[in-house]
């Protein structure tokens, strides 16, 4: 493989970017950046012994041979000056304005691949160059140049690197120069990265393709030759080359697809330029008139275009020798279009006011599928860790590869397998919470029926229908799924809501009940009521009602309620028989009264005391004595009943006891999992464990049960669930 690693001088990369910038100014900056970075890099050299400025200048021309903007060419050569020089974003700002500063701090964030093989590390890293990409489409250009630039220079790396740098690019920069279409940076990173990753497996190819290439290229010489002169003939302008199929092309059809070499058809094709669309079809008339075509080989990608903008038409003959050619006929923008993408739509053009952020919003307008990119990018990072946005990113927008339309002819990518019910999403969020039904070429589809390249889908809406838990089965891209849970979720918040409204007040009305209080709770509650414990209205007094952030008594002590059973003669008569027939104390009794003498106790479940909690005694009607906590809210106002209990000191030391708490955390992937394995690798039992999603925060609360010793081995196990990822949060619960 012959790698293009040629040394660049700076008169080179002037004369490069001089043939399409002639501002004096910008010229002036462009030359200072490049005596700037040289400045800056002073006395550093790269692995293969170079000045480093050598890496900065390729990097460069690149940029130029896209024909990029002044600044987009000054970034390049200034994009490790930061980094590697110790230069701040502010001296860049004030040498070369504050879009160049921009750009190079935003290069530096994304930094370079870590020496260590972890992989939460490189997807973390990934991430930070999709955001860049989002916020700046020149950031991932600049980047996409100085990875090729780095690429052709990595026989100097040692050959473990040479792999992982290799399999990073496949893996990252591939997809991202095959989504912006360009196709002559993507081929060289494939063919380079499967040189330096799997060097017999492309030795092999590139003999093989060197063997067929003599009798290949005959047979191509007199397809072309019987071309031209029926192309000249017919007064149709046009331009014929020919272009061999890449190494790592070829290798996928037959490593990854099973074909043997001899049955790939369009290892070496034809091109032909023209002028307009209308050409492209006449010459396409006059192929399939002297040759004969392949059945459904024939692809119009003028009418479709590819989401990175591509347009051809592309069909394949049989030569009338044995063998089967491939014919792409295009325009000459086209033809730059497919080589150079988004970088040839948008080349610098001076005297055009050049406005970056309209590049930004045109490209998000033109690349259908940049809109999602973006959207994608910006989610929260406490929604999505970096391994789950790097997946969704693959399958969602890197991977689509089924192409459908709208009634209006619009082109949507989605991936494979994607059914209506990810297309309208796809379209708009509404779009799918309507869905009742889709057309798929005119025809009603069931909502599973996967779509396939080509299908006209068209969606059906009515008020009152919703998403189900069943499609998230359904659906197959993660932006589809993601909006029919955030649906359901809100759903499932009003439901809880409600159900919490009810509990609240039906906890209130029993508390009234126990005090022979009627009428209508509504009447009780006045605003200076609600002002006091402050809740903008009933429903939300309700809430913390059922939530325990609010006690029914503290209502009733509000309100000046008194229990009936609160009479002084009352409670000594409870009292009396909750000390009646008192057993000898045991071992056993985890409580004793504070004379040490047993009674009948039980420790109460809304507040889940343990051994070494302050406890006091509660004289409950006719169910003996209750131990609370002694902060328990539910007992404060209850002095005339409480009595002094103790912990015994010669308890059994083996019973666990069950502790109600809140473990509150910020939602992610296995977090119920990390909590179960604390829990357990503290030798504690749980006994119940629910969660409650809150979409509005992004926060799961868990609410848990556990088997645990005393109030010391809680302390520990609250601290153990501490330290797990995203966890805010543990207190104790009370009902």
């Amino acid at each position: 493989m012959v790698i293009n690693n040629q040394i660049v001088t700076f008169p080179e990369l002037k004369e490069a970017y001089s043939k399409y910038i002639n501002n004096p100014d910008d010229l002036a900056r462009i030359e200072k950046a490049y005596n700037f970075a040289s400045l800056k890099h002073e006395g550093q050299f790269r692995k293969s012994g170079d000045p480093y400025i050598t890496h900065l200048l390729g990097v460069g021309m690149i940029l130029a041979t896209l024909q990029t903007s002044p600044n987009t060419i000054i970034a390049g050569l200034l994009h490790d000056t930061i980094e590697d020089t110790g230069t701040t974003k502010e001296e860049i700002a004030l040498q070369f304005g504050d879009e160049v500063a921009f750009l190079v701090e935003s290069l530096t964030k994304i930094t370079r691949l870590s020496d260590f093989h972890n992989s939460d590390f490189q997807a973390e890293d990934h991430r930070k160059i999709f955001l860049a990409m989002a916020a700046d489409i020149r950031v991932i250009i600049i980047k996409l140049a100085d990875r090729l630039h780095n690429m052709r220079t990595l026989q100097f790396q040692p050959e473990e690197k040479q792999k992982r740098i290799a399999q990073e690019t496949l893996d990252v920069y591939v997809p991202i120069a095959h989504r912006l279409g360009l196709n002559s940076i993507m081929s060289e990173l494939q063919d380079l990265s499967l040189y330096y990753s799997q060097r017999e497996v492309f030795s092999s190819i590139e003999e093989k393709l060197n063997e067929s290439n003599k009798d290949l290229n005959d047979s191509l010489m007199r397809i072309k030759t019987k071309l031209t002169a029926l192309l000249t003939k017919a007064g149709i302008p046009f331009e014929i080359s020919s272009r061999v199929k890449s190494i790592y092309s070829i290798y996928k059809k037959m490593y990854l697809k099973n074909y043997k070499f001899e049955d790939i058809y369009d290892i070496l094709a034809l091109r032909i330029i023209t002028k307009t669309e209308t050409n492209c079809y006449e010459i396409l008339g006059y192929i399939h008139s002297a040759f004969t075509p392949v059945p459904g080989r024939f692809k119009d990608y003028i009418a479709m275009p590819k989401p990175n903008m591509y347009q051809s038409l592309h069909t394949t003959i049989l030569s009338g020798d044995g063998h089967v050619f491939e014919i792409q006929i295009r325009t000459q923008e086209m033809d730059e279009t497919a080589e150079e993408g988004v970088a040839a739509h948008w080349r610098y053009k001076e005297g055009t006011h050049y406005d970056p952020k309209k590049e930004q919003h045109d490209i998000e307008e033109q690349l259908h599928w940049f809109k999602d990119f973006v959207n994608l990018a910006n989610q929260d990072k406490d929604e999505v860790n970096a391994k789950e946005y790097e997946s969704q990113l693959r399958q969602d927008i890197f991977e689509a590869n089924v192409y459908v339309f709208t009634p209006k002819g619009k082109v949507i990518d989605l991936p494979a397998g994607a059914t209506p019910i990810d297309f309208a999403y796809k379209i708009h969020t509404d779009l799918g919470d309507t869905l009742s039904g889709a057309r798929v070429n005119g025809k009603l589809v069931p909502l599973s029926t996967k779509l396939k390249t080509g299908d006209m889908v068209e969606i059906e809406t009515k008020n009152g229908s919703s998403p189900n838990s069943e499609w998230l089965n359904i659906a197959v891209s993660s932006f589809a799924k993601a909006h029919i849970r955030k649906y359901l979720a809100k759903q499932n918040a009003e439901y809880i809501r409600s159900d919490q409204i009810e509990k609240g007040k039906a906890s209130m009305r029993d508390s009234l009940r126990e005090r022979k209080v009627t009428g209508s709770i509504e009447k009780m509650i006045d605003q200076k009521l609600l002002d006091n414990f402050r809740c903008a209205d009933s429903d939300e007094l309700y809430i913390k009602i059922c939530n325990r952030n609010l006690m029914p008594q503290q209502i009733i002590e509000y309100l000046d309620i008194a229990h009936p059973s609160s009479s002084p003669e009352m409670i000594a008569s409870d009292t009396k028989k909750a000390l009646q027939n008192k057993p000898a104390p045991s071992v056993k009794d985890a409580v004793l009264l504070a004379n040490g003498d047993s009674a009948m106790i039980t420790l109460a479940n809304c507040c889940t005391p343990l051994p070494g909690d302050p406890i006091v005694g509660y004289v409950s009607k006719g169910r003996g004595i209750k131990v609370h906590r002694a902060n328990c809210p539910n007992i404060l106002s209850e002095q005339a009943r409480l009595i002094q209990v103790k912990w015994n000191p010669e308890m059994d030391k083996s019973v666990k006891y069950p502790v109600d708490f809140f473990v509150e955390s910020f939602d992610r992937a296995g977090l119920l999992v990390d909590i179960m394995n604390t829990i357990t690798h503290q030798g504690d039992l749980v006994t119940s464990i629910k969660a409650q999603y809150k979409a509005s925060h992004g926060v799961t609360t868990v609410a848990i049960t556990a088997m645990v010793e005393d109030a010391s081995a809680l302390d520990n196990l609250f601290q153990a669930l501490m330290g797990v990822k995203s966890v805010y949060s543990v207190r104790r619960a009370l009902h």
